[in-house]
């Protein structure tokens, strides 16, 4: 790796190059963080002219968005009306304003009957979201009004106790049937909904609201860590819109970009840009982290390695497995801590070179295994790594992908859990008992290919099973699998199976009966 940035315009040029229709992580900004309901035309006007004069369009930052707050409810005849008192020259010459800066306008809605902002309550946001008009407004706000993205909320919809599902994909088919393509589509359900959501939507929130404070922040940073498997292919989760350039320190500020970028999370600047401090400028238009996050893979950063409160995540840069890998070390704690990274863990074999996000500069190579690293309390250090891939061994079960996870109903589906006897402190329970509950890696790589014997770290207080496929090749069944306890013994099973050469998917499962929780899986080439 040299210290030669790489340009946003180059990199997205790559992406057609990418075996999938390359969709980037949405950049831009949104007015709710900073200006809640005080919005009006000239407010989002300014935020627009703001975008091209501090140069963040050139860094990649396009869209303008219009969160809550612009209605004036809804007529005897089923239409929106627009408040015209806040928006007197109409929505559609706002969106031609901002198009002519060479931007692109985003709008919100919600997925039920009543907006967030009012409360169920206020009259100008009660009947105006989507249910049951889910055709004519997708023609009202992108063919008569033209906007390019749309965030749609949930407070109505829980009002209303709709199903999510559903309710999603009804508003996800009114889009693609409206006339308009590229439309950007954000579900905010402040939870993850499910896997059937990449189906239907580009981004999804994980979490509740941020808010400008270090507690918000870690909150759901946290919450994120284990989510990974579920971005990729241009669909992401949403860890929310950005609070820096508010009240946030300057350690804080990076830790907030540096793990929005890694994981790929869409960025969407929350303050009032025209009147943003230099630092938070700089740091919103270092082109070393945006590459990072709009790398043509879009891919989610799992945990490598984690010592108490520092975490380091990693993912692959440009092309699967070849020679660069963005690295993330953030230190959630509130004392500054010294960590060593196992170069084995980041999946590299020998010397590593490491050149750094923030400063821009090629730092020493590491030792061959090791680099330590110093980070500041609520701070975080972001590179970019470069060197010999080697055949990984170990992969852990919270990086997986689980079919049946999800965080918005009370069931017993698989989910990550913590417990001090895990490896890096999580593993996965609630496994099995229905066809459909398994954990799958789906990118476990051999070299040449042939006969592995396969290890998995396992714990149950009872005994139970599990089957274990490989590709769609035969299955095998783990029986009586009892380490004495639930979360404090584990047992380590081994099965011998055949791995193709390249990329292998791993599925452990049990159709009708609950399997162990698992830890984490280990690899030998026999």
């Amino acid at each position: 790796m040299t210290g030669k940035k790489l340009s946003l315009s180059a990199l997205i040029c790559m992406a057609s190059l990418s075996a999938f229709a390359f969709n980037p992580p949405t950049l831009g900004w949104s007015s709710w963080n900073t200006f809640a309901l005080n919005i009006n035309e000239d407010v989002i006007k300014s935020q627009a002219d703001a975008m091209v004069a501090t140069g963040l369009d050139k860094a990649g930052y396009k869209f303008i968005n219009i969160d809550d707050g612009y209605w004036d409810g809804r007529g005897a005849d089923g239409k929106l009306r627009l408040n015209t008192k806040l928006f007197p020259s109409g929505m559609r010459a706002l969106v031609d304003y901002i198009h002519s800066k060479g931007l692109k306008a985003g709008i919100y809605s919600d997925a039920g009957d009543n907006t967030c902002g009012s409360g169920n309550r206020h009259a100008w946001g009660i009947g105006v979201g989507f249910a049951g008009h889910e055709e004519e407004d997708c023609h009202l706000y992108f063919i008569d009004w033209d906007f390019d993205f749309i965030k749609v909320d949930y407070c109505g919809g829980a009002h209303m106790g709709l199903d999510e599902r559903e309710q999603y994909t009804k508003i996800s088919n009114a889009i693609k049937n409206c006339g308009k393509k590229g439309i950007v589509f954000n579900v905010c359900r402040w939870a993850y909904p499910g896997t059937w959501i990449s189906d239907i939507a580009d981004s999804w929130r994980t979490t509740g609201d941020i808010n400008c404070s270090w507690g918000s922040l870690r909150a759901i940073i946290r919450e994120n860590l284990y989510l990974q498997a579920f971005t990729g292919d241009g669909h992401y989760n949403d860890p929310d819109m950005l609070e820096i350039g508010r009240t946030l320190s300057h350690d804080e500020e990076n830790t907030h970009m540096a793990y929005w970028c890694i994981t790929s999370a869409p960025m969407l600047i929350g303050c009032d840009v025209s009147k943003i401090p230099q630092y938070s400028l700089d740091l919103l238009k270092n082109q070393d982290l945006l590459a990072m996050n709009q790398d043509r893979l879009g891919l989610g950063a799992p945990v490598v390695q984690r010592f108490g409160e520092v975490y380091v995540m990693a993912k692959d840069m440009k092309q699967l497995r070849g020679p660069q890998r963005a690295v993330v070390v953030t230190n959630l704690s509130d004392e500054e801590a010294t960590v060593t990274l196992d170069l084995a863990k980041l999946d590299f074999s020998g010397k590593v070179k490491f050149y750094d996000c923030f400063s821009h500069k090629v730092v020493e190579p590491a030792a061959v295994g090791t680099y330590s690293v110093t980070v500041p309390a609520h701070g975080s250090l972001a590179y970019f790594a470069t060197g010999s891939r080697g055949e990984r061994q170990v992969y852990q079960a919270e990086e997986a992908w689980l079919k049946c996870y999800q965080e918005i109903k009370n069931l017993q589906t698989a989910n990550h859990q913590h417990a001090m006897g895990a490896d890096q402190g999580v593993f996965v329970g609630f496994l099995g008992n229905h066809p459909e509950n398994y954990l799958e890696w789906r990118n476990v790589y051999s070299q040449t290919g042939g006969e592995y014997t396969i290890a998995f770290r396992c714990a149950s207080a009872e005994n139970r099973s599990m089957t274990v496929q490989v590709n769609d090749g035969p299955t095998q069944v783990l029986n009586d699998i009892n380490s004495g306890s639930f979360t404090s013994y584990w047992k380590t099973v081994t099965v011998k199976m055949q791995l193709k050469k390249g990329y292998n998917r791993v599925r452990l499962s049990n159709a009708t009966a609950w399997a162990p929780n698992v830890d984490c899986m280990t690899l030998w080439k026999n």
